[in-house]
């Protein structure tokens, strides 16, 4: 019998990717989203989809009524990091409020495996680098605060009802597969934003500080594909069988500043791209870099795709092949 995990957030980047590499593993899959970010299209073909809040107790446990579930991998969430400064009433609600629900909804089901999408916007601006994950966590942002108030409560959920629980803190997901990348509206993410400059679908990219306390400064983060990410959550599926809290850092432990990638995705793709300089975002840190030798050693996670010129070119190549720009060189079509 086939191993069945329901994914909320699956019509999202890192869902719908997770989401497609279950299923090539032989998982049977139910995407649960309210399509308020997420897309329709991006749930892979032969997952079974339900359009939902995550938030509805009554419509989850009919979900989970319906059919036995090996685990609940966790990725809905709202995570615009500068709308959580402004706007933090929403992002307690869908993060905290909302996914509390979820999770008793899970407990009342029985499922003892639950796996969570959680931040590196835990930990805050970082007192050491690289960081590991007993850094003090003193988020700069209501998404870090979210994202930690919900990893507590897992942490006692855990402790209390024999749940095996995992929380992942993300580093900065990106890349892509032939069939799911990024796809945010608005986009606010790094990689696809340097892109739609060079297609011309935006006037310029934008450099939002360049006085941070780093070597140019602008800031600098730890890149990670999102495939090496789908793979640590089944690699931990496969270890969850005691009750408990774990949780992991997924990113390289090597990290490039916004200028440096601006660079290097010009030379990936053979194109320039317009630039201008802005003032600092509020909520953003000047460094994250994970130590991620805690899910090596623990899950055997060995990362096969983020090489940073394998991210641009899988990143770039899904662009292409979804959202074709006109007067693009052929150099550029052929990255």
């Amino acid at each position: 019998m086939r191993r069945r995990v329901l994914v909320t957030g699956g019509a999202g980047y890192v869902g719908s990717v997770c989401s497609e590499e279950l299923l090539r593993q032989g998982f049977e899959v139910t995407v649960v989203d309210d399509l308020s970010t997420g897309h329709r299209h991006a749930v892979p073909e032969g997952a079974e989809f339900c359009q939902m809040d995550i938030g509805d107790a009554a419509r989850m446990r009919e979900v989970f009524a319906a059919k036995t579930y090996d685990a609940v991998f966790h990725f809905a969430a709202k995570a615009l990091i500068p709308e959580s400064v402004t706007n933090p009433a929403a992002f307690y609600q869908a993060n905290v409020v909302a996914a509390a629900a979820l999770i008793d909804a899970v407990r009342e089901a029985g499922i003892r495996r639950f796996i969570f999408s959680s931040s590196a916007a835990v930990y805050g601006n970082p007192l050491q680098l690289p960081i590991t994950e007993d850094h003090p966590t003193v988020p700069v942002n209501s998404y870090g605060e979210t994202k930690l108030a919900f990893e507590r409560m897992l942490a006692w959920y855990a402790r209390a009802y024999g749940i095996s629980v995992c929380a992942f803190r993300y580093f900065n997901a990106s890349g892509a597969t032939l069939a799911h990348g990024e796809e945010h509206v608005p986009e606010t993410h790094i990689l696809p934003i340097l892109f739609e400059a060079a297609a011309g679908e935006r006037e310029f990219f934008t450099i939002y500080g360049c006085d941070y306390p780093t070597p140019d400064g602008t800031c600098v983060r730890d890149y990670v594909h999102v495939l090496d990410i789908a793979q640590a959550h089944i690699l931990a599926l496969a270890k969850m069988d005691s009750p408990g809290f774990s949780v992991y850092n997924i990113g390289l432990g090597t990290s490039y500043s916004v200028r440096e990638l601006l660079a290097r995705v010009e030379q990936v793709i053979d194109r320039q791209i317009p630039w201008r300089a802005s003032e600092r975002r509020a909520g953003d840190c000047a460094v994250l870099c994970a130590n991620p030798s805690h899910l090596m050693s623990e899950l055997g996670w060995s990362p096969q795709q983020s090489d940073l010129d394998r991210i641009i070119e899988t990143a770039w190549a899904w662009k292409m092949q979804t959202r074709p720009a006109a007067g693009l060189t052929q150099s550029a079509r052929q990255v």
